[in-house]
């Protein structure tokens, strides 16, 4: 299921689709962070998961070697290709659908986790991605998402990117998803026993050119605001300049060090 022509955001998932179809080259180093989710989560043989957002299906694939029974979901049929054959090598069903987190295609109550990794977060309505994965997730149920705080790399990374391409009107910045009081404004009174944890994962770069050079080949925010600004010269150099800036500060030992926050929670 693809974005609803009546959707008002219809044109922006559109892109979002064709966009983070390059992501694959990335799918390798968010995979210790699918780990981590899994494991914060909770996740138990038996269970019924959905991965939200799941891309190459690294927290799908990760969720099913410990038993579950694993559904995802994704905008881009590219990413879903190699989902599916991710599983496929492991020899486990997964169910993957092509759709949007603000229209899930399931029934109410239908799953004991629903958990998302640095995918939901580009909803353009958080209020309504949530809700959604609180309707399909069952009472007593748990729902776990990893987000990029806006105070650490990404999260600022992604801040400056919306000073040169701002969202649309009415679109948060997705960095919002990282700040633990606005996680908690969200999840309101929908859920119970609110937590929160802090992890890292490093990605390899030569350098910090060599880190904005991979981001703006696979990243779609990246690449789309590297398209932009390609006919304006100087503006391209001053933000490429300042994701330098940036990375320098989180770069080490020819790693780049990107921490995140884990939120978890149980659905009253």
């Amino acid at each position: 299921m693809s974005a609803n022509a009546d959707d008002p955001f219809a044109q922006l998932k559109a892109a979002q689709r064709e966009g983070w179809g390059l992501f694959s080259p990335l799918a390798a180093a968010t995979t210790p962070a699918a780990a981590m989710l899994v494991s914060y989560a909770g996740v138990r043989s038996g269970q019924r998961v959905l991965d939200v957002a799941c891309g190459t299906g690294v927290v799908a694939v990760t969720a099913a070697q410990l038993g579950a029974e694993v559904d995802g979901l994704d905008l881009s049929p590219v990413l879903l290709a190699d989902a599916r054959r991710n599983a496929e090598l492991i020899e486990t069903s997964i169910d993957f659908r092509e759709g949007d987190v603000e229209a899930l295609p399931y029934a109410d109550a239908s799953y004991d986790v629903v958990l998302s990794q640095f995918g939901h977060i580009f909803a353009p309505r958080p209020a309504v991605a949530l809700s959604e994965m609180l309707r399909v997730l069952k009472p007593g149920g748990r729902i776990a998402f990893s987000t990029w705080p806006p105070e650490l790399l990404l999260g600022r990374l992604f801040d400056l990117l919306c000073e040169y391409l701002p969202p649309p009107p009415g679109v948060p910045k997705s960095s919002e998803w990282g700040d633990v009081g606005v996680v908690r404004d969200r999840l309101g009174t929908a859920v119970r026993d609110v937590e929160f944890a802090r992890e890292e994962i490093t990605i390899p770069a030569l350098s910090t050119r060599h880190y904005r050079a991979n981001m703006e080949v696979t990243a779609a925010p990246f690449v789309k605001l590297a398209n932009e600004l390609a006919s304006q010269p100087a503006r391209l150099a001053a933000y490429r300049a300042g994701v330098d800036a940036l990375v320098a500060q989180f770069l080490r030992g020819n790693r780049v060090h990107q921490g995140f926050l884990m939120t978890r929670a149980i659905k009253r």
